[in-house]
């Protein structure tokens, strides 16, 4: 079974379909393809992001001096 793709291997695809369609040289019909293709990695880039991002913990200290994880970003700590 293969590997999931990384972010990095959804970024540089999506980086060489940008440098595809900003040449000028492809059919409409294969423009529109590697433009879904290339909606279709951002979505795949966002939703890893969002995934990490999920995963990234903090550490504060409490009242007691004690270390507590909570979750990054947290506008109660």
């Amino acid at each position: 079974m293969a590997k999931p793709e990384s972010f990095e291997d959804h970024l540089e695809v999506l980086e060489r379909i940008v440098d595809e369609l900003e040449t000028g040289e492809l059919e409409l019909e294969a423009s529109l393809e590697r433009y879904q293709e290339g909606v279709k990695r951002l979505k795949s880039c966002y939703g890893l992001l969002q995934k990490a991002e999920r995963k990234v913990k903090t550490l504060v200290r409490d009242e007691d001096g004690e270390l507590r994880e909570e979750p990054f970003g947290d506008e109660d700590a």
